[in-house]
């Protein structure tokens, strides 16, 4: 798989994923369902038909943990393929103001944590690899292949624009 054939890829869902980061904090969430249930992550989910990334962003938050993000930049492309053949893409935005507090939904358990001690253990692998540059406000492209939890193969890219 590290061979694997990107430019013939193409993403079956669309999703997003949105930090919010608040002075040496960033809002996170433990999962409650759905793919990734059990590991921690920032609030997000699939794109509606004719939603925008950043429309599914906000309404992902507001959903998920009660709050809306302000401000929200693009950081971030990620494109996952998994072995049992879904394709996701994901868009990744980083913002740093809100409104509302963190509530417990039937998705998500949200808490605050420190920037400085992230829970990688609890999160999907790749994280490591590009959450350090979302926190930098660097921008950035993911390329992952997974079979069930396990990273396969991996990369990340600084990048001045996205390529799609």
């Amino acid at each position: 798989m590290k061979d694997f054939n990107w430019s013939a890829w193409s993403p079956t869902e669309m999703a997003v994923l949105c930090f919010v980061v608040k002075g040496d904090s960033v809002l996170l969430i433990e999962k409650l369902r759905g793919l990734g249930a059990g590991k921690v992550n920032a609030p997000g989910g699939r794109l509606e038909p004719g939603e925008t990334p950043e429309e599914a962003a906000v309404r992902e938050l507001q959903e998920e943990v009660s709050v809306t993000p302000h401000d929200l930049m693009r950081v971030g492309n990620l494109r996952f393929a998994f072995v049992d053949g879904l394709r996701l893409e994901c868009w990744v935005f980083r913002a740093e103001s809100h409104t509302g507090e963190p509530q417990h939904s039937d998705e998500a358990i949200p808490f605050w944590n420190s920037v400085a001690n992230l829970p990688y253990d609890r999160m999907w692998v790749d994280d490591r690899q590009w959450l350090p540059h979302l926190l930098e406000k660097r921008l950035f492209e993911g390329r992952f292949v997974f079979e069930g939890d396990a990273m396969l193969s991996g990369s990340v890219n600084l990048v001045d624009t996205f390529s799609s």
